[in-house]
């Protein structure tokens, strides 16, 4: 499915205008970036001359890798423009500033310190433009006793306590299957910084937003912390099972998985009807909720008995039609090829001028605006593509533009 241009100029009047420097790397900060360009806003890309972004060397498939356009790079930079610019070089700085001074938004990820041993601060960026938005997303915030040590996913997963919540009782802690904590990060930070930009509409004042992505990892578990902090309970392991409720979890078919959630006395009763077991509700061990949970392990072998008889796929039908909330364990292909993610338009193809891998497939956003799915704008770049095109736009002119490259500024 081709992006349709049209369209995606259409919808992209929510943060059309804006401008956001996006000084980030890998995963966390590029895809907040990548949420807010599908929003609308222009974002620039600044990377470092010669290297760029570490994630354009990351990915499985490896001449992606050697053309510094890795799948991982690819996923999250779309609808950007790169430019290099080396903040450690006076000619460097001096592009920033410029930069700086043209934007509404910089998005950072380094750890923290590093900006203002640069030179730029969130305090000196904004002192030189009161208005500007200045995000700086991290593993742990810019504040406390871990604030200087490197962070990635899988540490935030492990000392957010949400490994430890994850697998089956019996076993370790398992990590979640793919890197949850950086996109949880990157969501708090573009969500963040729409509030920001809401509120300098408003008041004409710009802020420091400091996103550490340890928090927003424990403040996604509510559902589970709420039962520590306020119940006290300790948090357990219960492997595909919902810890509130039975049947309610992940059963054996007679081909496939089947997760089934009747959290309710009805759905529990629409569920025996459907698998033509009665008895099993008025049987003292399953009679409601509570007695449920209690002999859990017994009704799910009961459950899986009668579930033996037909497919996930079949059971899936039935249980529907009998408004039980039930969906079938698939892959991630059979997931991305389901008709309810091609007619929301969630994948977009993108050119990208790659050989060998001249069209992408992208994820897209997923919300629509006034019935509209949102897309990436424009391919992702090449490291630098847009260098010369955006100091232009800034007022260099050509021999300024020319010494800045000959003394690797930029």
């Amino acid at each position: 499915m081709q992006i349709d241009s049209m369209r995606i100029d259409t919808v992209s009047g929510l943060l059309a205008g804006v401008r956001v420097l996006d000084v980030t790397t890998v995963l966390a900060g590029p895809f907040a970036g990548y949420q807010l360009s599908l929003l609308g806003a222009e974002v620039i890309k600044v990377e470092i001359p010669g290297e760029g972004d570490l994630a354009r060397e990351m990915g499985e498939d490896a001449e992606l890798a050697a053309a510094s356009m890795g799948a991982s790079f690819i996923a999250q930079n779309a609808g950007k423009r790169s430019i290099t610019v080396d903040l450690k070089s006076e000619g460097g700085r001096a592009v920033f500033t410029r930069l700086v001074e043209s934007a509404d938004v910089v998005l950072e990820n380094m750890r923290p310190g590093v900006m203002a041993r640069l030179g730029f601060s969130g305090e000196v960026l904004r002192a030189m433009k009161p208005r500007l938005i200045y995000c700086a997303v991290s593993g742990f915030g810019q504040t406390g006793p871990l604030a200087k040590r490197p962070a990635y996913d899988q540490i935030i997963q492990g000392l957010s306590g949400m490994c430890d919540v994850t697998g089956w009782p019996s076993d370790d802690p398992l990590r979640v299957g793919f890197p949850i904590c950086d996109t949880l990060g990157g969501f708090v930070a573009a969500m963040s910084i729409c509030a920001a930009l809401v509120r300098r509409e408003r008041e004409g004042v710009g802020c420091e937003l400091d996103v550490s992505m340890l928090e927003s990892a424990i403040t996604a578990m509510g559902w589970v912390t709420s039962e520590q902090l306020i119940s006290g309970r300790v948090a357990s392991r219960h492997g595909n099972d919902n810890a509130a409720s039975s049947p309610s979890g992940t059963f054996r078919t007679g081909d496939g998985l089947l997760n089934i959630a009747a959290n309710t006395q009805r759905q529990y009763e629409s569920v025996c009807e459907v698998i033509e077991r009665p008895d099993l509700v008025t049987d003292e061990r399953f009679l409601n909720r509570d007695t449920r949970k209690r002999y859990r392990s017994l009704l799910t072998v009961e459950l899986e008995l009668a579930l033996s008889a037909k497919s996930a796929l079949d059971w899936e039908l039935l249980m529907t039609e009998a408004n039980v909330p039930v969906g079938r364990v698939l892959s991630l292909g059979d997931a991305l090829g389901q008709e309810q993610v091609k007619v929301r338009s969630l994948i977009h193809e993108v050119e990208t001028g790659l050989a060998g891998h001249e069209r992408v497939s992208l994820l897209g956003s997923g919300v629509h605006v006034d019935g509209n799915a949102l897309g990436p704008s424009m391919p992702p770049p090449r490291l630098g593509q847009h260098t010369s095109e955006i100091l232009g736009e800034l007022g260099f002119d050509d021999a300024a533009i020319a010494a800045l490259q000959h003394s690797g500024a930029v």
